[in-house]
Formats: structure tokens, C-alpha cells, sequence
């Protein structure tokens, strides 16, 4: 609501003008609030009105009028004045409601408050055939309205069907016009790989659930933040079962099933269909109350023939209690037979056992892990680069709002104006701190992978713990995915989790390295690898030892 002045006639009438717009597009296009507060000055002006408030809204004109904060204000402002009889002003009909029934509900409602409705196009009489005229003419703009709905809905599902998304850009994607396709969606960095990299995270299980991502993407300067600096778990949770994201549309509401979009998704399929089996509760590990101390295989070992997890019980004997693992599913053929957790449990620490790399392995892994950490250190000094052109950015920024500020004649205008310029210098002392930062490691690499490779050395040490949360943390941390345990043959092969298969990789490649012409190893200390994504073999040129 905003005040105005103006020097009307003494006695003149009192004038309340209301403006409103469905969408800011509008606002931005020249048709918005401004044009028709003019056009209503005008006509107050010729009328010789005196314009006391001016009452606007940015929302569609469809539906309850109550939902309308303008509207709203300029309600209860007529309430409170009903002994002074206002003249309200609208620039079209269409302004004043777009539905017949609450049309006539609004036309009401000022006539209890002694206000009196005139329009720049309409003439309203309080006779029979203005009556008449009027509801017609409210009828004709609530079905241009749907009409217009109905058009809009129908050429936005048409494109849907057609493989596009037609709604607004999800976070990590933007919309650009590609020849013959029309608006398309395209990967908007560095949000895309932002939005990649906690996806693809959440599946591998480096994120273990939704507020782990959100953290993650607090950390990240560029992402979309409301305005106390935080993402909101609603919006980490709608990234994460948009299917959008893997290139495929979908729309239950209008029937539109999951189908390959035209757009190039940020993820694989795989890794979006890993992510809702994830928040259905189908984790690797799951942590149930009856998953105890006597069974810490319980719910992670599955049966091989139905692939369902295996139960256990202590079964009563003549003088004593027995630990068993068995299938409960009925209509599987192992439904019922009981395994002796001691046979199954022994199994699972000789694979442990043999996860243990020799020394020589070990140093090499360790020397791999030493190189992993240079290069991150390196990436983070080169983020500072980025860091700095978003830091640079923000400085324009904010001399564009302090000109602002300057010119500014409205004090509403000039307080959002200052309310943004503060933000903008929080933000931009934050990206400061962060550039400060990045390259330097809070603790150095002894001090931070020294658990780690402990670990990694012997797994089955943190397996004889006492404690259940560091068995499950055994099971997570070395395993891909469950265990299988086929009747009369014992746990199937295991899948192992990145570190254990680079382990198990650079076992196999050290048979295969040999030195080159003129040079020779360091007695007992294979060459050190430096990449530890490809390992390069150099071709033999003597007999493998």
C-alpha cells in the first residue's frame, strides 16, 4: 500500500485506486501496475477526484478474492473509514475479478463498507439491465480465463509428451533455444556438476542421507539459498527424486508417465533408480531394532536363491541356546534352513582376512592415496581462481545497488535496496574467508588418513570390536553391496568398495610392472604409481618376474 499527494478541489471525492496483474512478466512488459495507476491518475484527474491510497497486486484474478493482499488491505482500510465515502477506481473490469461468483461476493462487500465502484471501461448501474450486463460481462472473463487455462495446459502437455520439460528450470539446468527443438534444457554450470556430484554422492553412499547433501551444498557459494543462507531440506529432497535430473520427464497428474526427455540428463538412470531404492529405506546396511550384538550379519547377508536377507534366532537345545541365520521367505526352496552363525560368520572373516594387502601393496596404495591428496589440494587452489571471479561479480553488484540507493525517491524501494546491499557484503565476506582457506588443509595427511589407512591395512581389527556400530561401520565402509550365502556353497563373491578394489587392482598389476632399460626398483618397493585412476603398464621388454 502506498500513500500519494496530490491537489484535488476542495470537498472533492476521495478516491481509492486498485491495480493488479497476474504475473510479473506483466509487470516487466509495459501492461503492469504502472501503466494502469497512469491511466487511473488520468481519469481522477478529469474527474477531479482526490487520490487517497493506491492498493496493488500481483496475482491472478481468479478465484477467492481474499487471497489477494492488495485487495485484502483495501478491505479493511474501507472498514475502518466506512463513515467516508470512498470512490474505488480499477482500470478494467478484469482487474476486479475473474470468476462470476466471487465477482459478485467482492461487489457486495463494498457496498457494505458505503464504497462506490467506478471503472475506465465499464459503467456500473444499480439497475436491473446494469446488473444483467455486469454478470455477463464477469462471466466472459472468468471463461476467458479458463479458456486461456485450458490452452496453456494443453500445449504444455503436449510437449511433455513430446519428451520436454515445460516448467521452470530445476536448479543445475536453464532453458536455451535450440533449432528445431524450441526451448530446451541445457546443463547451467556450475550448478550442474554441483547438483552431479551430490547425486552421484547419495547413490555410492558417500552421502548417507539427505542432510548430509544439504550440507554439502551449504558449502557451495553458487547454489540457490533462501534468504538465511540455507537450502532447505524440501528442495534437497525434490532434487532427489526429480527424474528429471537423469533426462527423463514424468507427470502423474496429467498422465504423463516416466519417459527419455530430449534433455541431456546430469545422471545415468542407474544412478537415479539407486537413489529412490535409498530413500525407500532399501539401504545396504539397514539399522533395525533387532539387528543386536549376537547378529551382526542379520539384515546384511542375503539368501542366494530368493535374495532376500537372511533372519537369526537363538535355538533352544537340550542344554543350551544355538545361534542360527536362516531364510524365512515362504516359497523360497532354502525357506527355513538354518545356518550356524559360527560356519557363516567364520566365512565372513576369512574374506576380511583376505582383504588384508601385503606390505608391499600397502606402500604402494598409500602412495597412491599421498597423490589423491596433492591433487585435491591443487583443485582447491585452482576453486580459488573461481572463487575470485564470483567475488569480483558480487563487487559489481554491489556498486550497481549502492547507485541504486543513491536515486532512489521511494523509502521502501531505497530499505530493499539496503536490505540487499547487506546481504551482498555478508556473502562477499564469506567468499573471502573462503578463498583464504582453499588450499589449505585444516590438518595435514598423516593427521587426517591416519584412521583411514589403519583401516585399510586390516579391516578385520575394527571387525573384533566389541562394539555393533563398528561392525555395521565394517560392513559400509567395505562392502558394495550385500553378501549372498548359497546353501551348501557359502558366501558368493564380494563386491568391494573403491578403496578394496584399488587394493585388489594394484595386487594384480605389480605381477605386471617391470622396470624400464637402465632402471631398477628400489629393492623390496615396487615403482611408485601416480595416477590412481589409470595405471599405466609399460610394455614388457623382459620376461615377468
Amino acid at each position: 500500500m502506498e500513500q500519494t499527494h496530490s491537489t484535488p478541489k476542495a470537498n472533492a471525492p476521495k478516491m481509492l485506486l486498485y491495480c493488479r496483474v497476474s504475473s510479473k512478466k506483466q509487470t516487466l512488459d509495459g501492461s503492469g501496475l504502472d501503466s494502469q495507476e497512469h491511466r487511473c491518475r488520468q481519469y481522477a484527474s478529469l474527474h477531479g477526484y482526490e487520490i487517497v491510497h493506491v492498493f496493488r497486486d500481483e496475482v491472478s484474478g481468479g478465484g477467492d478474492f481474499m487471497k489477494r493482499p492488495g485487495l485484502v488491505a483495501l478491505l479493511q482500510f474501507l472498514k475502518k473509514n466506512k463513515k467516508t465515502p470512498y470512490v474505488v477506481i480499477f482500470d478494467d473490469l478484469k482487474r476486479f475479478a475473474r470468476d462470476t461468483m466471487f465477482h459478485l461476493k467482492l461487489r457486495a462487500e463494498f457496498a457494505q463498507y458505503n464504497a462506490r465502484i467506478e471503472c475506465l471501461n465499464f459503467r456500473f448501474e444499480d439497475t436491473p439491465e446494469g446488473m444483467f450486463m455486469e454478470t455477463i460481462h464477469a462471466a466472459q472473463g472468468q471463461l476467458e480465463r479458463e479458456q486461456t487455462g485450458r490452452q496453456t495446459r494443453q500445449k504444455m502437455r503436449a510437449r511433455l509428451e513430446q519428451g520436454y520439460f515445460v516448467f521452470q528450470a530445476p536448479v543445475g539446468f536453464r532453458y536455451e533455444k535450440i533449432k528445431d527443438h524450441g526451448k530446451l534444457l541445457v546443463r547451467n554450470e556450475p550448478l550442474a556438476s554441483i547438483v552431479a556430484e551430490a547425486l552421484e554422492g547419495f547413490a555410492s553412499g558417500r552421502f548417507q542421507t539427505p542432510v548430509e547433501i544439504r550440507r554439502f551444498l551449504e558449502t557451495f557459494p553458487e547454489f540457490p539459498k533462501n534468504a538465511k543462507g540455507q537450502v532447505l531440506q524440501e528442495k534437497v529432497s525434490d532434487i532427489l527424486i526429480r527424474p528429471t535430473y537423469a533426462g527423463y520427464i514424468e507427470h502423474e497428474r496429467w498422465g504423463i508417465s516416466f519417459c527419455k526427455g530430449q534433455h541431456e540428463g546430469l545422471i545415468s538412470l542407474e544412478t537415479f533408480q539407486r537413489n529412490q531404492e535409498r530413500l525407500k529405506g532399501r539401504a545396504k546396511v539397514p539399522a533395525r531394532k533387532n539387528i543386536n550384538q549376537d547378529f551382526p550379519l542379520r539384515g546384511f547377508i542375503l539368501c542366494d536363491d530368493c535374495k532376500r536377507p537372511l533372519t537369526s534366532c537363538w535355538s533352544k537345545g537340550r542344554s543350551a541356546l544355538h545361534p542360527y541365520y536362516h531364510c524365512q521367505w515362504k516359497g523360497c526352496i532354502s525357506y527355513g534352513k538354518s545356518i550356524k552363525r559360527d560356519d557363516l560368520e567364520g566365512e565372513f572373516e576369512k574374506i576380511l582376512r583376505a582383504l588384508k594387502p601385503t606390505a608391499e601393496v600397502y606402500a604402494i596404495a598409500k602412495a597412491m592415496f599421498k597423490d589423491i591428496w596433492a591433487f585435491r589440494v591443487d583443485y582447491q587452489k585452482k576453486r580459488a581462481t573461481t572463487l575470485k571471479t564470483k567475488t569480483i561479480e558480487m563487487e559489481r553488484k554491489i556498486d550497481t545497488l549502492v547507485d541504486l540507493i543513491v536515486d532512489a525517491n521511494s523509502p521502501n524501494l531505497r530499505a530493499n535496496y539496503e536490505k540487499r546491499l547487506n546481504n551482498l557484503e555478508r556473502d562477499k565476506l564469506l567468499l573471502e574467508e573462503r578463498i583464504a582457506k582453499c588450499g589449505r588443509p585444516i590438518r595435514d595427511y598423516d593427521e587426517t588418513l591416519r584412521t583411514a589407512m589403519d583401516f585399510l591395512s586390516n579391516p578385520l581389527i575394527l571387525w573384533g570390536s566389541e562394539r555393533l556400530e563398528d561392525k555395521r561401520t565394517v560392513l559400509k565402509l567395505v562392502f558394495s553391496e550385500p553378501l549372498s550365502w548359497k546353501r551348501n556353497e557359502g558366501l558368493r563373491t564380494a563386491k568391494t568398495t573403491i578403496p578394496f578394489s584399488m587394493l585388489g587392482g594394484v595386487e594384480t598389476l605389480k605381477y605386471k610392472m617391470v622396470p624400464r632399460a637402465g632402471i631398477e626398483p628400489a629393492r623390496g618397493f615396487p615403482p611408485r604409481i601416480l595416477s590412481p585412476v589409470r595405471l599405466p603398464i609399460p610394455p614388457p621388454r623382459q620376461a615377468c618376474v
